[in-house]
Order: structure tokens, then C-alpha cells, then sequence
């Protein structure tokens, strides 16, 4: 045997073992919460995360401030968001993918509720009037929130929180079809996964030690308030505490934002990120794969391997094609757009493709609903702001990264030749399931 041939072996294992807790980092930004019995990737995923759980628990806590805890049936990254403010990643509709209600919400909580003290099965028609009974409380019925079940609408709202929970392991099916019980002809038998459903909380306090309502407090200060107090970390009193908690919130961001814009930084983070920028992202690149790329205006952390994105830009069908002609319309323009045009400019556009786009994008109307979708797309990939006009009405203006999908000049190019910055990657947003 060559003398080298050690070497050699030793550094193949190293390589193994680092592509391997590689591809568990990325699993668990993926899904923060991986089942020992779940289907497809998810049960190897889980694998690896056990086995590398010590190199993985490390990192996280001194990169992100992210716990890690793992036992023989889940994996759980107790992954909180480096900033409460950002509405862009709502809970979805399984089927329709469309974002949840304030009532959803609300049924979550409620049937999580139920759920935990439960039995280890429970049938959809059993869970519904458990939560009905839940929806009652004067308290939710002060606040507009009514649960009877008194319509398919009501039904639909429910049968959308099951199947959530079905995604997230919580619930498991035994028997039966959610849409029997929609139609009201039928029920449904799951298993209740109480290793899943203990982890589901990420919080920093417990719910019931936040603080009540002051007098006169309105909702939405109320509602701030009590979202800060649950995620709050430990106020830091020395400059290593400090530079700790600063490293932990741009990390977070770097992880879950599109774009993470200089303009939007205290002057603490900007300060800490101007002298270790090539630190925090060549680490979070060793570690996850993700590349990052400089601009004048912040930092995006890119993914080219298109695994850790929820959100594309551009995309396909009808509805990525009005995204991505809306991005080429503004981009490079200083002025605030009100939607008024957006909506001429798209009902045009609709005449234009009429032979490509599906046929209810020509219908009357249609446009306020595309002009809506894509203005979502683009301000949770951090491209576009929601503003108004001097006149008060709604508007949008463009930000700095959207100028990635300004159209140039047309370029003729010979046989072979490549096309100028045609190596571009593209802006997506990570997944950030929590």
C-alpha cells in the first residue's frame, strides 16, 4: 500500500463527512422539523442530522442563536426570524396555495389546543366540534372571530388547517377523505404525533407569561407588543454579548431575506456587517451553499442549487409572466407607480397574449387580481414597496434590486457567442418554514 494511501483516505472521509453535514444544514433550512418516519428524503434527512447533530448544534448556536434538538423520532431547529416585522411568508393553502386568514390562524391555534389533550387518534367530525366549542369564548367573539361551521366557507377553513397539520407530521391520515367532510358525507381518522406537535412552538417565553393588554391599548401596538415579548432575547451588557447578538440577527436575515438592504440596518449592524461582511457570508456559504452576491444597496445569499427557495423570480405560467413583465416595467424607474396603471398595462398585456396566458386573464377584472399577485411576489422578494400616491392612493415603488430585471439594449450575437450576463443567477427567496 502507498504511504499516501492514509492520507488519501483520511481526506476522502473528511470530505464525506463535510458534504454530509452540508446536506443537513440545508435540510433543516428546508424543513426545520424532520420526522425519523417521514416519507421520501425525509426519513434519510433525519439521518443525517442525527448523525452530524453535534456539528450542526454548534454552528447553528454560535452563527444564528438557533437551538438544535434532536432525539431518536425528530429533528427540531427552533428557528426564529431575524426580524418580527416581515409579513411575507404566510401559512398557505395546501391545494390553492393562497395565504391564510386571520380566522385560519385563529383555528390553528385552536385546534392545536384540541389536540393536546386529545387521544392518540382523533376524527376530523370530533376535532371540528371540539374547536367549535374552543371558537366560542366571548373573548374571540369580541374580536370578530366566528366558528359554527355554518357553511361550506367555515368547513373549507378548517379542512385547510388539517391539511397544514398533515404537512407539518402533526397529523397523520388512518382512514377517510377531508373533502367527504366538506361536502358533509363523510369524516376522516388521524393519528396524533405528540413528539411533532410538542416541538411546533418556537418561543423564547411562554405564551401565558406575556404581558396583558394595557388599558387602552389598540391592536396593533397590542399585537406588536406581545410578537417582540415572545421572541425577545436577554438584553446584552458587554461588547462580546453585543457583537454576539449582532452576528446572530444579520446571520438570521442573511439566511431567511431575499435581500438584506443597508438602508434597513441600525447603525450597530451596519457598523458590525462593514467589517465582517466576508466573515458571516463565508461561513453561512461554507456551510449551506449559498452564494453571495455584493451590490451597492445590501447583500443576497443565492442559492444555485434551487432547493432552499419558496418563492421564484421569474416563474412560470401565467402568472410569472405578469410578475416578471410588471419587474421589467419598473424596473430602473424612480417614480411611484399607482396600481390604476399597472392595471391598463396588464389588460393590454392580456390582449397581447391571449394565445399563451390562461383564459380568464382577458375577463373583466381580471387584472386587479394579477396586478395583486404579483405585487406580493415582488415585495416578499423584497423588489417592490407598497406605498401611496401624493392623492393617497395605492402605488408601489420600485427598490434597488429589481434592477437585476431591467431590459437592455438587444444584442445580436454570433454562432457560439455568449450572451452578456447571461451567468446571472436568479433572486429567490429561502425557504423560511418555521
Amino acid at each position: 500500500m502507498s504511504e499516501h494511501s492514509p492520507h488519501r483516505l483520511s481526506d476522502a472521509l473528511t470530505a464525506q463527512r463535510e458534504a454530509e453535514i452540508h446536506r443537513a444544514a440545508r435540510a433543516l433550512l428546508r424543513r426545520p422539523l424532520l420526522r425519523a418516519a417521514g416519507a421520501g428524503a425525509e426519513a434519510e434527512e433525519f439521518r443525517l442530522v442525527r448523525r452530524h447533530s453535534g456539528a450542526l448544534r454548534t454552528w447553528f448556536d454560535r452563527n444564528t442563536g438557533w437551538a438544535l434538538l434532536v432525539d431518536a423520532e425528530v429533528a427540531r431547529l427552533r428557528r426564529t426570524p431575524g426580524r418580527d416585522t416581515d409579513p411575507s411568508h404566510p401559512a398557505r393553502d395546501a391545494r390553492t396555495r393562497l395565504a391564510f386568514t386571520r380566522r385560519r390562524y385563529v383555528l390553528i391555534c385552536l385546534a392545536l389546543a384540541v389536540l393536546e389533550r386529545s387521544e392518540q387518534q382523533i376524527a376530523l367530525g370530533r376535532l371540528a366540534e371540539q374547536t367549535v366549542l374552543a371558537a366560542a369564548d366571548p373573548e374571540l367573539l369580541a374580536s370578530g372571530i366566528e366558528f359554527t361551521l355554518a357553511d361550506r366557507e367555515q368547513r373549507a377553513d378548517l379542512v385547510a388547517v388539517v391539511r397544514l397539520l398533515l404537512e407539518w407530521g402533526v397529523l397523520a391520515k388512518v382512514a377517510g377523505d377531508e373533502d367527504t367532510f366538506l361536502k358533509g358525507s363523510g369524516d376522516a381518522l388521524y393519528d396524533v404525533d405528540r413528539r411533532v406537535l410538542a416541538g411546533l412552538l418556537v418561543a423564547r417565553r411562554g405564551p401565558s407569561t406575556v404581558e396583558p393588554p394595557g388599558i387602552g391599548e389598540s391592536a396593533g401596538p397590542l399585537f406588536a407588543r406581545r410578537l417582540t415579548e415572545l421572541s425577545a432575547e436577554l438584553l446584552t451588557d458587554s461588547d462580546e454579548l453585543r457583537n454576539r447578538a449582532l452576528r446572530h440577527s444579520l446571520t438570521r436575515r442573511l439566511l431567511d431575506d431575499p435581500v438584506l438592504y443597508y438602508d434597513e440596518l441600525t447603525e450597530a449592524e451596519t457598523g458590525y456587517l462593514t467589517s465582517q461582511r466576508g466573515r458571516l457570508t463565508r461561513r453561512i456559504s461554507e456551510f449551506t451553499g449559498l452564494v453571495p452576491e455584493v451590490r451597492a444597496e445590501g447583500i443576497a445569499m443565492v442559492d444555485p442549487d434551487d432547493q432552499l427557495t419558496d418563492l421564484r423570480m421569474p416563474d412560470t405560467g401565467t402568472d410569472g409572466h405578469v410578475t416578471l413583465l410588471v419587474a421589467e416595467y419598473l424596473a430602473g424607474r424612480a417614480d411611484t407607480v399607482p396600481l390604476t396603471r399597472l392595471h391598463r398595462l396588464i389588460r393590454g398585456w392580456a390582449e397581447e397574449h391571449t394565445g399563451f396566458w390562461r383564459r380568464a386573464a382577458s375577463a373583466p377584472g381580471a387584472e386587479d387580481e394579477l396586478a395583486a399577485q404579483a405585487i406580493d411576489r415582488l415585495v416578499s422578494l423584497g423588489l417592490l414597496h407598497r406605498t401611496e400616491n401624493a392623492d393617497g392612493a395605492p402605488a408601489v415603488r420600485a427598490r434597488p434590486a429589481l434592477n437585476r430585471y431591467r431590459v437592455g439594449p438587444t444584442v445580436l450575437l454570433e454562432p457560439g457567442q455568449k450572451a452578456p450576463g447571461s451567468n446571472r443567477t436568479q433572486l429567490k427567496r429561502k425557504r423560511t418554514t418555521r
